[in-house]
């Protein structure tokens, strides 16, 4: 029965995979689009090529999050954790896209995991062991206080940009603000695959360990190559709705401020993977990172209720994926 229930993880965490990029490659192109920076079809492409580059470029938050952040138990048990976790996350992220509200498919999944991690303490006693202060400070915290980080700081790059740039031309600052964009929005999609690109890897990971088919001490290539590949390829077919909710109905952006927004949300997410290991939400940090920039130019161009509306789904993603994830832990549980 394991062989099998391996099979399923490798095969849903590839959907989840694609899902992702599906869903996510609205933050690398919105405001390159809403400001004219790329056409619609070079930004996508862009952004599934540099997607591609940045998930075979490292492995080491894939590598920290499976070590530090979740023990799983061994055998079918810790199998059917992850399978009913990543089919939560992936019904999350259908349900988001279809009503056109960025969330974060790293949310899901870790509320998938703590879900039915809880679920199969209830159905067979304490099995889940982690590190839960590991856990609190450096998976949870950094998910939490990133949007607030993306908001301050893209609010207060916007006022060295524009002291910069006050004596050129508005035609010529235009031009070159949308040249930037179109550099940082390659970097955030290499920042994009960076991130997310390693929550496939470490589900795949954690997967062949509770399975006694790898140690955790280093992640295969072909598990780095099949979320790659994967989470460029649904960047490619990535939808338009969230798209069009980031760059036009949050707040008014022009060049200077998406750059602006790009720029900040780049540089945390390369910070995060490489540096700190912090996994961050690249849709909550881009999202905030334009909703922080925008309202530079005046708080009353920000359009609250939408914003109040995408707050109320990001603090709904953890509780209701965690509830779905034990649901599907519980239907499962008989076949484990």
């Amino acid at each position: 029965m394991e062989p099998l229930l391996l099979g399923m993880v490798v095969v849903i965490a590839g959907g989840f995979a694609f899902l992702n990029g599906f869903h996510d490659v609205s933050n690398s192109v919105a405001t390159a689009v809403r400001t004219r920076a790329l056409t619609p079809t070079i930004a996508v492409l862009l952004a599934a090529l540099f997607n591609l580059v940045g998930a075979l470029l490292s492995t080491s938050l894939a590598l920290f999050f499976t070590d530090a952040a979740i023990g799983l138990p061994p055998g079918s048990t810790g199998l059917g954790i992850l399978i009913a976790a990543l089919l939560s996350a992936c019904l999350w992220s259908l349900i988001t896209w279809y009503r056109g509200k960025p969330s974060s498919s790293t949310h899901a999944l870790l509320g998938g995991i703590i879900g039915a991690g809880a679920a199969s303490q209830l159905t067979n006693g304490p099995a889940m062991s982690g590190a839960g202060e590991t856990l609190l400070l450096q998976i949870v915290l950094p998910l939490v206080l990133s949007p607030v980080v993306a908001y301050l700081l893209a609010y207060a790059a916007v006022f060295p940009a524009t002291w910069l740039l006050r004596h050129g031309s508005p035609s010529r600052v235009n031009r070159g603000n949308r040249m930037a964009q179109s550099v940082l929005a390659g970097a955030f999609a290499l920042g994009h695959g960076l991130q997310d690109g390693q929550r496939t890897m470490a589900v795949i990971l954690l997967a062949l360990v509770s399975s006694g088919y790898a140690a955790g001490s280093d992640i295969p290539l072909w598990v780095q190559v099949f979320a790659a590949v994967l989470l460029a390829t649904g960047s490619l077919f990535g939808g338009w709705r969230i798209t069009h909710t980031l760059g036009n109905r949050l707040v008014h952006i022009d060049p200077l401020r998406g750059m602006t927004a790009q720029g900040v949300s780049s540089v945390m997410l390369f910070v995060g993977a490489i540096s700190l290991h912090f996994p961050l939400s690249s849709t909550h940090t881009m999202a905030s990172a334009i909703v922080g920039a925008g309202a530079n130019q005046r708080f009353a161009s920000v359009q609250r209720p939408r914003v109040a509306r995408i707050l109320a789904v990001w603090l709904g993603t953890a509780p209701l994926t965690a509830l779905v994830g034990a649901v599907f832990f519980l239907a499962l549980s008989p076949l484990l």
